[in-house]
């Protein structure tokens, strides 16, 4: 008689059984690990970065908004300078045309000047201050023993800011002994 070997029944999916291997297993896990640091690592930068951008950006826009009218301004400058040219052509004498017409300039400019100091526009002054090459323009110097070394004496030209600023220096005669 021969002995017959058993038959192997077969093996469904559901009964199979599958005995994980030690090393692999941990190999993986420190593998996903070490992927899940990388993945948060480049999370935070991007995050970061993002931020970065959104401030940079807010300030971008914030500096446009608060200086939108710088342009403009500039601009204006020359009409202004030009108003008060006008005006102090005034003399004494109020009964002449001049006067009366110089009246209604005098009237056009200070509500121009209310409209350019509402956005902040102001005038640097200039007038007997020690001479400052950020604010000031020296044009002449001349000789005033009176007055201090360095001290301004005369404004050609006013300087204006426009916030914090300078928009135009004030072109200015310097006391030089």
């Amino acid at each position: 008689m021969s002995m017959k070997e058993p038959k192997k029944k077969p093996v469904s999916k559901e009964e199979e059984v599958i005995e994980p291997v030690e090393n692999e297993n941990s190999s993986h896990t420190e593998e996903a690990e070490t992927k899940i640091k990388e993945l948060e690592d480049k999370l935070l930068r991007v995050q970061a970065e993002t931020q970065n951008y959104k401030r940079r950006k807010d300030e971008e826009t914030e500096r446009m908004v608060k200086y939108a009218n710088e342009q403009l301004v500039e601009e204006l400058l020359p009409v202004l300078d030009n108003f008060e040219r006008a005006i102090n052509l005034d003399d004494l004498n109020l009964d002449d045309e001049l006067s009366k017409f110089l009246e209604g300039f005098k009237m056009i400019y200070g509500s121009f000047v209310n409209v350019l100091n509402d956005i902040d526009l102001k005038e640097i002054e200039a007038l007997d201050q020690p001479f400052d090459p950020a604010f000031h323009q020296a044009v002449l110097t001349d000789k005033d023993e009176t007055k201090e070394d360095g001290i301004v004496l005369e404004v050609l030209q006013k300087g204006y800011t426009l916030k914090d600023r300078i928009i135009r220096a004030s072109m200015v005669k310097v006391n030089n002994l």
